[in-house]
């Protein structure tokens, strides 16, 4: 039996890939693209997780002097022979990363900067052994590998080392610069904006503007962020944002390479689950998958064909923009149109994709053109002077807006207290009117989830969520709930630490008939024993309540037992 090549999962190198046994989704068309209409500055701009640093591992090993001609050997742009003959390996690449410049304060920021540098001054060893270079030009090259670095050296860093590379080869330089928005995003968060984006502004005007040694640069980048505030200076870039139709098949997967992908390795029968949770971006003209889904998905289903689909992208961002969209909400318009959101409907938008890092959160107009940009709404259907329909992209995306609805929801019933007191001692007192009426409450307050487009268990859920959240801040009560994998809470406990009385609640979901769906609840907890251990723990009295909610409604029918 033949081996299988395993699953990239977090590789993002190029060479790694082709060298290791990796399974590579082939995406070296996007260099034939590139050299037939590229510019002097060209910023590709895509949410987290859709390849941006693989492709720019991909663009470093094909122009870089030296490079390894069979890395591509079978891959699309090895057709391409006339191209490869005048491009591959024929050019000096200045490659820098500045994902990692993540720092509480500016000056740790700057640091990481200056390591940055450092790394790739390292990697150009050879310049201090260059016939072409002066000893004045090795000096530079050495103060672009030293631990300490003043000012001007920083922001003439990239261009000087363009500048050697140039020297040395007699070849213009490409310089890539990837995740290039990362500092100034948390800049933004920690407060010291304005010293970053001076910082990262001076760099770029140097190594992008009027730099004789520069052949073309390639950015990416999650936001396309405004031209006053950092590229200041510089002529246009070329901008390649989700909206744009060139380049749009290059990063995330498509519906073909998806298939291809659950072919080779026997998983076919997975595929309507993975469109479900993983597909519905819209870039340009191309449906896509987020590649980090399903490259991280189809690798624990080799080991575990049962698993059922989870979220992977959101553990690699803060969800901070959801949660800002979220707590602005109010009870206005934007509530309403959430709600639209989460039950599968389209909400149109004017959308700028030119904010400053500073400005994004400023207003709730704002944010949608952040959720546009960070993926986690997308386009459906054709544009309209910047007027987009938007939806949220599918099923693991949808989970983290209701996750954070959930978290805010909690947040909020921690803080009244009165209403928490009244809604415990009601349920505690077997009152399922007056728990009826102060539920409602609790939901008229929240968002409305009405959606069209996941299985009943899912909608419940949410409101065993909302339960939970509420019962969580009641002191001297334990609150328990066993969860079936994948289909929901089964029930929710409650033990009184003081007293022989325990409740035990089954949540439904019904658009219809509630006080039959309240019935059915209560027949399930009898049916299933749910009191059995409550009644072995000496628990004498237990009250039942089945509990019906839609959108703002609710039904709630009690029964005593003992």
């Amino acid at each position: 039996m033949t081996r299988k090549k395993k699953l990239p999962v977090g590789i993002e190198s190029f060479e790694e890939i082709r060298t290791e046994g990796f399974y590579y989704v082939d995406k070296t068309g996007m260099i034939r693209d590139l050299l037939d209409r590229w510019g002097k500055v060209n910023l590709f701009t895509r949410p987290r997780r859709f390849g941006k640093s693989l492709n720019m591992s991909m663009l470093k090993s094909f122009f870089e002097i030296g490079a390894k001609k069979e890395l591509f050997d079978g891959l699309e742009i090895a057709g391409e022979t006339d191209l490869c003959g005048a491009y591959m390996g024929k050019f000096p690449v200045v490659s820098i990363s500045l994902k990692g410049i993540c720092a509480g304060d500016f000056q740790t920021a700057r640091n990481l900067a200056v390591k940055v540098i450092n790394e790739e001054a390292r990697r150009m060893q050879l310049l201090q052994e260059s016939s072409r270079l002066s000893s004045e030009d090795k000096e530079l090259h050495l103060a672009l590998m030293a631990r300490e670095m003043d000012d001007e050296t920083l922001i003439f860093s990239i261009r000087e080392l363009s500048e050697l590379l140039y020297k040395h080869y007699g070849k213009k330089t490409i310089i890539l610069i990837d995740e290039y928005d990362v500092p100034l995003a948390k800049a933004n968060e920690q407060g010291y904006y304005d010293e970053m984006v001076l910082l990262i502004r001076s760099m770029f005007e140097q190594a992008l503007k009027t730099n004789e040694a520069l052949y073309f640069a390639v950015l990416t980048g999650c936001l396309r962020v405004a031209k006053e505030s950092i590229f200041t200076g510089l002529n246009n870039p070329k901008v390649f944002s989700v909206s744009t139709v060139r380049f749009d098949e290059y990063f995330g997967f498509t519906d073909s390479e998806v298939r291809e992908m659950l072919g080779y390795y026997g998983l076919e029968e997975k595929y309507g689950d993975i469109k479900e949770w993983y597909d519905g971006y819209r870039f340009g003209n191309v449906d896509v998958y987020c590649p980090w889904d399903v490259i991280s998905y189809c690798d624990e289903l080799l080991d575990d064909p049962e698993l059922l689909p989870r979220d992977y992208w959101s553990n690699t961002s803060g969800n901070e923009a959801v949660r800002h969209f979220i707590g602005q909400m109010g009870n206005g318009p934007t509530k309403s149109e959430l709600e639209a959101l989460t039950a599968g409907e389209t909400v149109e938008k004017e959308i700028r994709e030119d904010l400053t890092d500073s400005r994004l959160y400023e207003s709730s107009d704002n944010l949608w053109s952040v959720l546009f940009a960070t993926g986690y709404l997308t386009r459906r259907g054709t544009v309209e002077r910047n007027r987009y329909a938007l939806a949220i992209p599918n099923r693991e995306i949808r989970n983290i807006f209701t996750d954070q609805i959930l978290a805010l929801f909690k947040e909020g019933a921690g803080r009244d207290g009165e209403r928490l007191k009244a809604f415990c001692a009601a349920l505690a007192e077997g009152k399922p009117r007056e728990v009826e009426r102060l539920l409602a409450g609790y939901l008229e307050k929240t968002v409305s989830i009405r959606d069209t487009f996941v299985k009943k268990p899912t909608k419940e859920n949410f409101y065993h969520g909302l339960l939970l959240g509420i019962l969580g801040y009641k002191e001297g009560w334990t609150v328990t709930s066993n969860r079936e994998a994948g289909e929901g809470f089964s029930d929710i406990m409650i033990r009184m630490d003081e007293g022989n009385t325990g409740i035990i609640i089954e949540v439904k979901y019904a658009e219809e008939n509630p006080e039959a769906a309240c019935r059915r609840a209560l027949e399930q907890i009898q049916e299933k024993g749910y009191a059995q251990g409550m009644r072995s723990e000496g628990i004498q009295t237990i009250l039942k309540y089945g509990i019906a909610c839609c959108r703002k409604t609710c039904r709630v029918l009690m029964e005593r037992d003992g």
